[in-house]
């Protein structure tokens, strides 16, 4: 293993946005086992301070490996697209339409059942976004393409939060 390496290189995974999670997750388990400082209390402070340096790299490749809008990003960073955010907001106006058109009826929904159907129709555009960007990112090839998709993306993440939210204000 080395520091440097990626975080597919470094779980033994194809470069790619479909993952099997469960290997994953073993892999996780392995790796951890290896690098925990615990391990390496008897090689002294200096072999400890290696193995938590491990340790966070593992978790912190773990975590993003493991969610799939960073994981994405992740991607089309390790191919020259970085996802820049905060420099790039620039949305198509029919994505712009529909996030006005969900905060009006999250702003109007009156009831559980009526943010609960909102939410739904959320959930099931994010698996619709997030299907057509497995096939950007392993198929087509497109990270430019693919980038665009995350930032919309996370839109929708921030959105799904808010929804969340105002479920638990409504005691749910």
């Amino acid at each position: 293993m080395r520091l440097d390496s990626d975080d597919f290189e470094l779980f033994g995974l194809p470069r790619r946005y479909a993952l099997d999670r469960a290997a994953l997750d073993q892999r996780w388990r392995e790796l951890q086992a290896e690098v925990h400082p615990d391990r390496h209390a008897a090689q002294g402070a200096a072999a400890q301070r290696v193995a938590m340096q491990w340790a966070v790299r593992v978790n912190e490749a773990h975590l993003r490996l493991k969610d799939p809008l960073r994981r994405a990003a992740y991607l089309c960073e390790l191919n020259g697209v970085p996802i820049a955010a905060e420099d790039n907001t620039a949305m198509p106006p029919a994505f712009l339409m529909q996030q006005m058109e969900w905060r009006e009826a999250l702003d109007d929904a009156r009831g559980v059942a009526a943010v609960e159907a909102i939410a739904a129709d959320v959930a099931q555009q994010r698996s619709a976004s997030l299907a057509r960007l497995a096939r950007t990112l392993d198929e087509a090839h497109d990270y430019a393409d693919a980038a665009k998709q995350v930032r919309a993306l996370m839109f929708v993440e921030r959105f799904a939060a808010d929804i969340e939210r105002r479920l638990e204000a409504l005691g749910q």
